[in-house]
């Protein structure tokens, strides 16, 4: 059954845990109250209410949660979200997974709302997983997510809660990660890992874990991780391999 690694915590790349998490944007005033005769640069313009994001990526093996979706095969995952300055967004993300039951594609619908509080970045929000023309194993999940920045270090967990909801998800799901990236100095590069828990209907405390490094390459993220699997009941989909991505992503104000 497809939903057997399913429990999303949605993100693209190796470990589709690309929860979009999304701030609210300052209108800033550009203008000096004082008045002022010398040259000044020119102010800039008002940000407006939205910002529109819209991605494109592709790995060479779509992992989720350590498990292969597409069969160790390439994916294609295109993504677009729309944040308001409040904080609150809404999107979508794709990708093409193993065929099942004829059909084989992954559309992941998302609305959420993300904040910072102090030195903590949060987010929240409900996902819906859905497999066009295959009947009984779409389902939805509950995610949250906060992250800090400690100088180059940036720490973040997860936690994604799936309630009971049929075959797709036959018993309440809980899945619990912490991740970790940090920038090297004096190169674009930045080191990446993460460690994840998951008990569901279809495994029981499945470990996964990555380690990676990514950089910024000509307007394209790129990136090459180590992904493996415990306690998968030797799941052949859960064979630790190395995984390679490319994104790039357009940001539009409005």
């Amino acid at each position: 059954m497809l939903a057997a690694g399913m429990t999303l915590a949605a993100t693209p790349a190796w470990a589709q845990n690309a929860t979009p998490t999304a701030t609210a944007d300052k209108v800033e005033a550009g203008e000096n109250a004082a008045v002022d005769t010398t040259a000044k640069p020119e102010a800039e313009a008002p940000k407006g209410a939205f910002d529109l994001s819209i991605g494109f990526a592709a790995v060479s093996d779509y992992r989720f949660r350590g498990i292969s979706l597409s069969d160790k095969k390439a994916a294609v995952q295109p993504s677009i979200t729309l944040t308001h300055k409040s904080g609150f967004h809404i999107g979508a993300w794709g990708s093409n997974i193993t065929p099942n039951d004829g059909d084989d594609i992954e559309l992941d619908l998302i609305a959420g709302y993300g904040t910072t509080v102090g030195p903590i970045t949060f987010d929240v929000n409900a996902t819906r997983y859905i497999y066009p023309g295959v009947q009984g194993i779409d389902y939805w999940e509950l995610i949250g997510t906060a992250s800090h920045e400690f100088g180059p270090v940036t720490i973040g967990g997860t936690f994604a809660y799936t309630p009971k909801q049929g075959d797709a998800a036959p018993k309440r799901g809980l899945y619990y990660a912490i991740n970790g990236a940090v920038a090297i100095p004096k190169t674009p590069l930045t080191a990446t890992a993460s460690f994840g828990i998951e008990d569901n209907g279809f495994y029981s405390n499945k470990h996964d874990w990555s380690v990676g490094l990514a950089a910024a390459v000509a307007g394209f993220s790129v990136g090459a991780a180590w992904v493996d699997t415990g306690h998968v009941n030797g799941d052949p989909l859960g064979k630790g391999r190395a995984v390679f991505s490319i994104s790039r992503t357009f940001d539009l104000n409005f």
